[in-house]
């Protein structure tokens, strides 16, 4: 998966101005490319868990499927632990197949960690995400 910077600081920057409650979004793809950012609102507004309600699901979709772009990734901050995907996360991914979840660390507030992964059958395999300008 690519990004670019600025998205991904986008990104770092909601994860900070939701903290302690864990942020949550949607990125658009192209070709394994992530062509622009939809912040959304974790309607569970809590430091443990996000959920995206359905409606702003459904128009977040509207506004990708217009440009040609696919849903490719979902991601979320975790307030306290690592960006490496929790139960409760691969419990949800059964929900989301060949989604790509990026997952921003917030252990280290300081110095956040970005991580990407892709979630089969309770599996969890890592994925390379490569950030360029």
């Amino acid at each position: 998966m690519r990004i670019r910077r600025a998205f991904l600081e986008e990104i770092l920057q909601q994860a900070r101005d939701e903290f302690p409650n864990e942020c949550c979004g949607i990125l658009a793809m192209s070709d394994g490319e992530a062509t622009s950012v939809f912040p959304a609102e974790n309607v569970h507004h809590s430091p443990t868990r996000f959920e995206i309600d359905g409606l702003d699901v459904m128009r977040i979709q509207d506004e990708i499927d217009k440009h040609g772009w696919e849903l490719g990734s979902l991601y979320h901050s975790h307030t306290k632990t690592a960006a490496y995907p929790s139960q409760t996360d691969v419990n949800f991914a059964a929900n989301w197949p060949g989604m790509i979840w990026l997952i921003v660390s917030l252990e280290n507030f300081e110095e956040p960690s970005v991580r990407a992964f892709e979630i089969v059958d309770g599996s969890i395999s890592e994925r390379e995400l490569s950030v360029h300008h």
